[in-house]
């Protein structure tokens, strides 16, 4: 099977090693990863700032890099949920109308295409401690994405996986809401990172590296034990992470 592999900016620009290993995943799993260096940006930014003229000529970049004939596949739930939700805004009945709703049906986030397409959710990996996993707002309300990242963490040798209080709220981010309202993604950050603690997690665990930047940032300001990790990095953890 021929894998076509969205990198979104969060992840090229700050955890490259997060898009390798997705590679590697994506490969041990009989995969062969097809990636396009002239993609870009998939349009989220501007869309959810209001300037849908400037998301849809990102956006029509996006459908001219990617075929309609593969699985596309991202480490992101953020960005694979903009892609199968709002694109509907940007072009229905417009002449890429077709080519927009083949690539929305082929578009996937890491675990769920694992876990429902090729249903696989063992890797070999291993990480000791304790963790929790965020459900980010876009894998849980976008994507419906649930139980399939318990489902692989669950198979990581030496992982305790526990539940956290209020894991499916918001941890503040919101893209430039953390920005326009600084104090209030702040607390929020710390409610996050307060209800893992409570449970003497080592690890925050989630599908998107916007969250995690964002809870790193706190953890990091406040010289707080405890680590932020994107899914696909654990799940390449001993034997072919970065």
């Amino acid at each position: 099977m021929t894998v076509e592999l969205f990198v979104p900016c969060f992840v090229d620009q700050i955890y490259p090693e997060t898009a390798f290993n997705t590679v590697k995943i994506l490969e041990k799993a009989g995969c062969k990863v097809k990636f396009n260096p002239q993609q870009t940006c998939c349009g989220q930014p501007a869309f959810n700032a209001g300037f849908w003229d400037e998301a849809k000529a990102v956006g029509s970049k996006f459908l001219e890099d990617f075929s309609e004939s593969n699985y596309i596949v991202a480490p992101s739930a953020s960005c694979t949920g903009m892609v199968k939700n709002y694109y509907n805004d940007l072009f229905t009945n417009t002449a890429v109308h077709n080519k927009c709703r083949n690539i929305q049906s082929n578009i996937y986030e890491l675990s769920d295409f694992l876990v429902n397409v090729l249903k696989k959710d063992y890797f070999g990996a291993e990480l000791e401690g304790r963790a929790v996993y965020h459900d980010s707002c876009a894998g849980l309300r976008e994507c419906k994405i649930k139980d399939e990242p318990r489902q692989l963490l669950s198979k990581v040798h030496g992982l305790d996986l526990v539940e956290m209080k209020d894991t499916d709220t918001c941890c503040g981010f919101g893209g430039t809401f953390a920005v326009k309202f600084n104090a209030i993604s702040s607390a929020m950050a710390q409610q996050k990172v307060d209800n893992a603690l409570a449970m003497d997690a080592e690890y925050i665990i989630s599908t998107d590296a916007s969250c995690l930047l964002h809870l790193q940032g706190y953890i990091d300001k406040n010289n707080i034990p405890i680590r932020t990790l994107h899914i696909a990095d654990v799940l390449a953890m001993g034997w072919g992470n970065v």
